[in-house]
């Protein structure tokens, strides 16, 4: 089931967390954050929204590293009910793609919900003081990637996040696969 995500609630904290990666290294916000910016990712392997802004997103956040802006993606889903967000293939498709961020499994769903992240892709961006600045959609992109030409929405929010601390009134929300939660 396709969902949005819910409109930014500017200023509302980062929530702590100390989740694994696909290896086995554990991580935590605080190693995670960027200098000018932190960018928080709910991603999975099998949603066909994250698949189509795949190869965007590697690029975007690679970029925005060397401006500051730290990045991870958490993978929130039960895999028992979706075999392809395991754990194997997390490392998997984390290792093809050569993530520039941590891909961090939440298995207990805990930090997911502490958010509010409710789809595959869902992004928090964050100013220095980790504060909710960004809460949209990484470009026009749906089940199919947008255009080459699109706005790189989400890269350039977090451009004036790094910059001025703020992030732009005016967001479209993320669409996404709703998150699998455990029953």
């Amino acid at each position: 089931m396709a969902l949005n995500s819910p409109i930014c609630e500017f200023g509302r904290p980062a929530v702590d967390f100390a989740l694994d990666d696909a290896d086995g290294r554990r991580w935590t916000l605080a190693g995670c954050r960027g200098e000018r910016g932190t960018l928080v990712m709910f991603i999975c392997n099998h949603c066909p929204f994250v698949q189509a802004i795949l190869q965007r997103l590697v690029r975007d956040t690679r970029e925005l590293s060397a401006h500051g802006i730290g990045s991870v993606a958490i993978m929130p889903n039960d895999p028992t009910q979706y075999p392809e967000d395991s754990v194997e293939n997390m490392r998997r498709i984390a290792h093809r793609e050569d993530f520039p961020f941590p891909y961090l499994i939440d298995d207990t769903q805990e930090v997911a919900r502490s958010y509010g992240a409710v789809c595959t892709p869902d992004f928090f961006g964050y100013n220095t003081d980790l504060e909710l600045q960004y809460r949209g959609r990484l470009d026009a992109s749906g089940r199919k990637p947008a255009p080459p030409d699109a706005p790189r929405e989400l890269y350039e929010a977090m451009l004036e996040i790094a910059r001025t601390g703020r992030g732009p009134e005016e967001q479209a929300q993320s669409i996404g696969c709703s998150i699998k939660w455990i029953e």
